[in-house]
């Protein structure tokens, strides 16, 4: 009897051990209303892998929509993470300032935990050196590449808005300069125009309103062969909607996506069959702009960036704590892009720092254009000039 006993035992804890992930990936993205895309990448790597408080492997955690007021507080829940014994891995959505620090109190608790940070709104240099791997939409490559693409779609001006917090950020500065001179040298207008920070006292609602206000004016001023171009999220949805009303070009946003802003600008609802599927949303994407009258003139990744990279780099990670990859192999992070993205091309390279320094674990990407009621404008064929990434 004891015998059975012991045996049914073993076979149970057996069974609890098959049950329990051998490592946890601790994913941060923002909400909804910062940065919904990043959200549903986390929610698709949760759906894939499981969430840790049932067995899985993934925890997540959002930081606060006012996480420059609230940064202490971003800071504790990412350092948080490391709380956990089986956490091996944690992945910056959107690394945001205060990632950073995080990060190095993070390397101080556990070492052994690969830090991998999405987008980062901090010193290139700084978020470099704390951590496994950086990665960031191309802004040099597309500084060159979003002007020549509202050049093909037929606009002869190209307004940039943003606002001193994001233009303090080296890539986004520089990104806007090579704008300026890619504009110059294809013959069209640069127009620089600030608008509210939506982390100002203003808020999200005050800044769309802005935006929303504003469009009609610039439009009436510049003309609608006028291409627009904003830095934030939140200005993306006001502007595609009057564009789309009034006219002018939308290459593509900031962090691209058929989700960044057009459903909430045009009124677009997906069901859930739909949510998730990138050729479904970008199909229904395309005929809602066509009824609208914006095809040819509105832009697009075919996969939204954020939610692509956010389970890209979960897998990267499972790669690398599985023993199939090197944290900086870019032929693993290609390949596991393109998993997640099928029929899309995506182009990069490393960063090179100002001092000309090349870092072997930041990597710059870009998935080729997509333009609503035309399709692809092959635009990771092309050849940036060398001339746009000395550019600061």
């Amino acid at each position: 009897m004891k015998k059975i006993f012991l045996i049914l035992m073993s076979f149970l804890l057996s069974v609890v051990s098959m049950g329990q992930a051998p490592y946890h990936i601790g994913v941060i993205t923002g909400t909804v209303s910062q940065s919904e895309d990043g959200l549903r990448g986390a929610e698709e790597a949760i759906k894939l892998y499981g969430p840790a408080d049932k067995g899985g492997e993934i925890v997540h955690v959002t930081y606060p929509d006012n996480f420059m007021q609230e940064m202490e507080t971003t800071i504790s829940q990412m350092v948080s993470l490391a709380d956990d014994p089986k956490m091996k891995a944690i992945v910056v959505g959107e690394a945001i300032p205060g990632t950073v620090e995080a990060f190095r109190r993070i390397r101080e608790k556990r070492p052994d935990i690969l830090l991998l940070a999405n987008s980062p709104h901090e010193d290139p240099e700084m978020i470099g050196e704390v951590s496994d791997l950086v990665v960031n939409p191309d802004s040099i490559a597309r500084g060159y590449l979003i002007v020549k693409a509202a050049k093909e779609m037929g606009a002869d001006k190209f307004m940039h808005i943003s606002f001193p917090r994001h233009m303090s950020y080296e890539l986004l500065s520089k990104r806007r300069n090579v704008m300026k001179v890619a504009a110059n040298d294809l013959g069209m207008e640069f127009i620089e125009m600030t608008a509210p920070d939506p982390v100002s006292d203003v808020g999200v609602a005050g800044a769309q309103q802005f935006i929303l206000e504003q469009v009609p004016n610039w439009i009436t001023k510049y003309g609608d062969k006028t291409a627009f171009f904003a830095t934030n999220d939140a200005h993306t949805e006001p502007l595609l909607k009057r564009v789309a009303e009034k006219g002018g070009y939308f290459v593509e946003a900031d962090l691209p996506s058929p989700t960044m802003g057009y459903p909430g600008a045009l009124g677009i609802q997906f069901t859930e069959d739909e949510k998730g599927n990138w050729p479904k949303i970008l199909e229904k994407v395309e005929k809602t702009v066509g009824e609208k009258g914006g095809a040819k003139r509105m832009g697009t990744w075919a996969y939204s960036y954020n939610f692509s990279v956010t389970v890209s780099l979960v897998d990267l990670a499972k790669e690398v704590l599985d023993g199939k990859a090197q944290i900086d192999d870019f032929d693993a992070l290609k390949e596991v892009l393109a998993k997640n993205t099928p029929g899309a091309q995506w182009n990069g390279s490393n960063y090179v720092d100002v001092r000309g320094v090349e870092r072997e674990n930041f990597y710059l990407l870009y998935q080729d254009t997509y333009v609503l009621g035309k399709g692809y404008l092959k635009m990771t064929e092309l050849e940036v000039p060398e001339k746009y990434f000395s550019i600061k």
